[in-house]
């Protein structure tokens, strides 16, 4: 069996501590973006504003906890750079679709769609997740994605 060197795992360890160094400086201590955030979106021709939005670590991980979710209401989740991002469903009040969204300026397109996410009123809820980097995450009333027929490829305009 073929083990890897000594020399090599020094380089990924090193390679490993400078990408966490870049990605922290992207960041302040809150995990807040300091980009401007969009406050609405386009998709086939249909403008929707965002009903919240969350740009920082307490944001995000509140999500939609404990708020009247109805069919008008969206949250944008804004992550300060691409990466894996995994949601829960805790003391949701209804079953939502997430769409992950890799956007650069105000052009995003559709990486994964999850539809039906199940609330969770426990100490240990599902979590869902796409293995498509991601850099916005739209939170919406199951139903959304299928209304507006959003998949992964749809083209997703920001203002």
């Amino acid at each position: 069996m073929n083990f890897p060197s000594h020399r090599n795992l020094v380089a990924i360890g090193l390679i490993a501590i400078l990408l966490v160094i870049a990605a922290s400086a992207m960041l302040d201590s809150s995990g807040t973006v300091t980009s401007p955030v969009p406050s609405m979106f386009t998709v086939d021709g249909k403008t929707y504003a965002f009903t919240y939005t969350a740009i920082n670590n307490a944001q995000r991980a509140a999500g939609l906890m404990n708020k009247r979710v109805t069919n008008t209401t969206t949250m944008l989740f804004a992550f300060p750079s691409m990466g894996v991002y995994q949601f829960w469903m805790k003391d949701t009040n209804t079953s939502l679709d997430i769409i992950w969204i890799s956007a650069t300026g105000n052009n995003g397109t559709v990486v994964y769609v999850y539809s039906g996410a199940q609330p969770c009123y426990s100490l240990f809820c599902s979590n869902y997740g796409s293995s498509a980097p991601a850099n916005y995450v739209i939170e919406a009333r199951t139903g959304f994605a299928k209304a507006n027929d959003i998949k992964a490829g749809t083209q997703i305009q920001f203002s």
